[in-house]
């Protein structure tokens, strides 16, 4: 029979299948509403030898699911703390979608240290248990747990800022879209340069829209969740272009949020050129409008104070 990937249109499309070497993948919140998605999705990619899924309950049941597809990686499942230490052991890649959603009524502070708290226990672990894989961060807010995760590595001495990601993918997998469907042209061939041949008025709109995306999704939700399965699938993304990188594919290139000197704060989000250690490259802003320009001063005091918040969370505690 011909392999899944050469009869699916939908995985030639997104992953090439050659033989491709031994990669142990953990996914650490496996049962949430991203987790379970970027599981399947993780599933499906060939370059994925061993999946590893981890939460603090339920994972087996999405193991168990999970496991009957018929691609190449096997899937184990781990509940709890004390089964953290065996699903990390040997992992070249570990995506972070652990976390609490933001419900009704809780303040930014709340979802700030519920989430903070989660992910400095999770890169205790990492730098433990799999200090030399790549950690792709997901869990809210990305601005915060980066630098949390930076703090954590450098205490246990593990600390390489190579090997360190805030996934941002989704903004980019939005505008990708949302321009497809104001330029009218097919979505899978934009490419996200800032040159766009759009009026001035539409790039703004598109940029506004793109920065309320998520709240878009909680209101058509109509606040019984966020968005899970558009994340899973740029977080997917992400880890495949991290993969090909580990594998050596060249000029890999995708946007992250990663320790930085692009401009003058400590991270920032830009292309990065993906290799053999993680980013091989950081690459440049390139030439901005003027809008470009005025937004990015713009965020650069409320960034300040996100990596400032996280840095200060992760040396208090």
């Amino acid at each position: 029979a011909p392999s899944a990937a050469s009869s699916s249109p939908v995985l030639r499309r997104y992953y090439s299948s050659e033989s491709a070497p031994e990669r142990k993948v953990a996914v650490l919140g496996a049962a949430g509403g991203i987790g379970q998605p970027l599981a399947l999705l993780m599933k499906l990619n060939p370059l994925v030898s061993k999946l590893s899924l981890y939460d603090i309950a339920g994972t087996p049941g999405v193991a168990a699911d999970v496991g009957h597809i018929n691609t190449r990686s096997e899937v184990s499942g781990y509940a709890g703390e004390d089964q953290l230490r065996q699903a990390l052991e040997g992992c070249d890649l570990v995506i972070i979608p652990a976390g609490v959603p933001r419900k009704p009524g809780m303040t930014r502070d709340d979802l700030f240290n519920i989430n903070a708290g989660i992910v400095q226990s999770l890169c205790t672990a990492i730098a433990k248990y799999c200090p030399h894989a790549l950690v792709n961060m997901i869990s809210n807010p990305v601005n915060s747990t980066v630098p949390i995760a930076a703090e954590i590595f450098k205490k246990a001495g593990t600390y390489d800022e190579k090997r360190l990601f805030g996934v941002t993918t989704l903004d980019v997998v939005r505008a990708k879209t949302f321009y497809a469907g104001k330029a009218n042209v097919p979505v899978a061939k934009v490419n996200a340069t800032p040159s766009a041949n759009l009026a001035d008025e539409d790039i703004k709109a598109l940029t506004k829209r793109t920065q309320d995306g998520g709240t878009e999704v909680v209101e058509a939700k109509a606040g019984k969740g966020s968005a899970t399965l558009s994340m899973a699938y740029a977080g997917a993304l992400f880890a495949d272009a991290c993969l090909k990188g580990l594998n050596g594919v060249p000029d890999v290139v995708e946007c992250s949020y990663v320790q930085s000197s692009i401009t003058e704060l400590p991270f920032f989000a830009s292309k990065v050129r993906l290799g053999k250690n993680g980013v091989e490259e950081v690459l440049g802003l390139g030439l901005l409008s003027d809008f470009e320009k005025e937004g990015l001063e713009a965020l650069k005091p409320e960034l300040k104070s996100s990596i400032e918040k996280g840095i200060k969370f992760a040396n208090q505690s």
